[in-house]
């Protein structure tokens, strides 16, 4: 068992333990591109594609680049394209009258 109190009998307080999908998180908020092989093999991913998925259902910009030397992501800002699509999904086609 382990020992929560130290010799004066405080308490001792443990971090707690980061999930894999924060982990990823905190790895692509460095801003460097990783590699498809990083998140399999580092994290134990068996689908780095759906923790990819799943980052970007949270909200995160995540860009997938297919080289010859492999797959990699990385986070980016979203263009303006990505933003009105996402208006109009939203609130549909807005009609604008011209002045």
């Amino acid at each position: 068992m382990f020992n929560l109190f130290n010799k004066q009998g405080d308490e001792v307080m443990a971090r707690a333990r980061l999930s894999k999908t924060e982990k990823v998180r905190n790895l692509f908020d460095k801003g460097e591109p990783v590699s498809w092989k990083t998140l399999r093999n580092r994290f134990d991913l068996t689908s780095p594609a759906a923790m990819v998925g799943k980052l970007r259902n949270q909200g995160v910009m995540i860009y997938e680049n297919k080289t010859s030397a492999g797959v990699s992501y990385r986070v980016g800002t979203p263009s303006k394209a990505i933003i009105a699509a996402g208006i109009t999904a939203l609130y549909g086609k807005q009609g604008y009258a011209r002045a």
